[in-house]
């Protein structure tokens, strides 16, 4: 029984299968994932955009300064002064934890709660990325600006909004999916950190228990659902090329 269990991936330590465990903390840690890549994503197109259409000028430099600064804080220290701020100080969040334990809360009153504990830990993962996009974003769009099909259209009379969000925001948001893919993977990685600041119930926080008690086979089925999920994510971006560049064609 014991030779059978190890093949089929059992965690001691939990006295439960690698599988539950995994699917148990997978819906969290997903959670998490994309809301701080939609965050980043949003907020770094936003701001690479504006500062494109304000170049060398105040809102410019002050974009490049907030890029700079949240790329260069660490990801726990940022998770830190958040909980001291805002939740031992001010009382605004929760420290931790995906939901209020024993609240009783049901249907919309639970998303709400769940949605008040995922503030902090969804802005210190995707502020982290938001200085990436922002830069690649912002160089993006200068260089489709300076397209022959940017210069045929203002030729053609088109207002410059519908030439900035018809034609040259598409084109410009290339790099950034590609990135989302490349860098999903690190993803994981960060919300190791998030995840065990926050005590927030996700693989993350699984994988840091599984190394500090010696338990193999959960770690590996970590690594392996880890390693699915960044093959799916790059197929996703695949599909997101060719809708988002129709000379691009998935065969």
């Amino acid at each position: 029984v014991s030779q059978s269990r190890y093949i089929a991936g059992y965690s001691f330590r939990h006295n439960q299968t690698v599988l539950s465990l995994i699917l148990d903390r997978l819906p969290a840690t997903l959670l998490l994932m994309f809301s701080g890549m939609g965050l980043a994503v949003v907020l770094g197109a936003a701001l690479g955009m504006l500062a494109s259409q304000r170049v060398n000028q105040w809102q410019d430099n002050i974009i490049s300064v907030f890029a700079i600064l949240s790329f260069s804080v660490p990801v726990f220290w940022l998770g830190l002064m958040l909980i001291v701020v805002f939740s031992a100080n001010l009382g605004w969040f929760p420290a931790g934890g995906m939901e209020t334990m024993a609240s009783g809360k049901f249907g919309m009153a639970r998303l709400l709660d769940i949605l008040r504990h995922m503030v902090m830990p969804v802005t210190t993962l995707g502020l982290f990325y938001v200085a990436l996009y922002t830069r690649v974003m912002r160089a993006s769009m200068l260089e489709v600006f300076n397209q022959d099909f940017v210069t045929t259209a203002r030729a053609k009379g088109l207002s410059k909004g519908r030439i900035t969000f018809r034609h040259v925001f598409r084109n410009a948001l290339l790099p950034i999916v590609t990135l989302v893919g490349v860098q999903f993977g690190t993803l994981l990685g960060g919300s190791v950190l998030v995840e065990t600041v926050f005590s927030w119930p996700g693989l993350g926080r699984l994988a840091f228990e599984a190394v500090f008690q010696r338990d193999i086979n959960l770690l590996l089925g970590i690594l392996l659902m880890c390693s699915i999920l960044v093959v799916v994510s790059n197929i996703l971006v695949d599909v997101m090329y060719s809708r988002l560049d129709p000379r691009i064609r998935i065969r």
